[in-house]
């Protein structure tokens, strides 16, 4: 990237900053903004002197000017990945804003104790989410398909290629979706990595004013953020965190999280349909129907290891939920196929 590049890439950044101040109502976010606006400007000017010839006036892109507009209408918390893209730094203070406060790292032990936990379970999660999907879109299917009197080996085959279908859809979405969050970490830690090089003291600057932005007076945070920046360990894995609110700790194997997903989903989607294997008739729906409630509360149950809920009612929100799509694709399917004979 040329020099005048960089004028142009810190001068929209300093823009943003001063777009997203304009909107901010949270006083300590507002300053920081602006803050980081004159840092980014700072920064523009050591470009600018690089630059030959010398840049003339500034005006922000059409990408700029939509994604400002964007984040008055969505609000920047929707923004946040977009708003990283377009080198917007500081992003960490609107995932750090909690009702009962969030205490601000003091050292370098607790800079990693904060974040040592943090994306713990994800690929738990993503396979309990991935089981429920199968189980409950491949429940629905065949239930529709049982009410609309489809013949027995129509079932079995729809059942399969549902599960097929859902399971290579969700691996493809899961992987498009890690790769391209993995991508867009990659380039946004390249570019700290070179501003870091470029630049040292002003980045420091930039994470102190962010951690004084969230509590901590500036002295202590020019401290703290000196102190962090000093160890190479540590220095691009805070300016991704505090800087970006990325997590590298979030970003695992696109190919393994598509493949956690598909087996996921297929397990899930399997479950309905096994009866249909050796059984027929209404023995085998209503063993399809008996299967998934079961599994329904199991998957609630486990759920409730994520969202703090009691494991009975998680699980029976779980089977009300399953049943009343069972029930209503069964009572479609019923419909359709009423309509169809008459």
């Amino acid at each position: 990237m040329s020099a005048h590049e960089h004028w142009h890439e810190e001068m929209q950044s300093a823009w943003l900053y001063r777009e997203l101040a304009s909107i901010e109502r949270d006083s300590a976010a507002r300053a920081l903004f602006v803050d980081l606006a004159a840092a980014a400007e700072a920064q523009a000017a050591h470009w600018a002197g690089l630059s030959h010839p010398a840049p003339a006036a500034f005006a922000p892109t059409r990408r700029a000017r939509l994604v400002a507009r964007l984040v008055r209408v969505l609000g920047p918390r929707r923004m946040l990945s977009v708003l990283a893209s377009m080198k917007v730094r500081g992003l960490s203070v609107y995932s750090s804003r909690r009702p009962t406060g969030h205490a601000m790292p003091r050292s370098l032990e607790d800079f990693g104790q904060r974040h040592r936990s943090v994306g713990s379970g994800g690929a738990l999660r993503a396979a309990v989410f991935g089981l429920n999907d199968g189980l409950v879109s491949n429940t629905s299917l065949i239930l529709g398909l049982a009410g609309a009197g489809a013949e027995p080996r129509t079932l079995l085959l729809t059942g399969i290629a549902g599960l097929l279908a859902g399971a290579f859809s969700m691996a493809a979405g899961e992987y498009v979706s890690m790769r391209s969050q993995r991508e867009l970490f990659e380039y946004q830690i390249g570019q700290e990595r070179d501003e870091l090089a470029e630049y040292p003291e002003e980045e420091t600057e930039e994470i102190a004013l962010i951690y004084k932005a969230r509590g901590l007076g500036l002295d202590e945070a020019r401290a703290l953020a000196r102190k962090l920046m000093s160890d190479p360990e540590h220095a691009l894995d805070t300016l991704a965190r505090e800087e970006l609110g990325l997590n590298p700790d979030d970003l695992g194997s696109p190919w393994g999280a598509a493949w956690t997903s598909f087996l996921a989903f297929a397990a899930g989607a399997l479950l309905p349909l096994a009866p249909h294997l050796w059984l027929v008739g209404s023995s085998a729906i209503w063993s399809t129907a008996a299967i998934a409630l079961v599994a329904l509360f199991s998957v609630g149950a486990a759920l409730a290891l994520f969202t703090g809920r009691g494991a009975a009612a998680s699980g029976l929100r779980m089977v009300l939920i399953g049943s009343a799509a069972g029930a209503t694709t069964y009572g479609i399917g019923l419909l359709f196929g009423v309509s169809a004979g008459s």
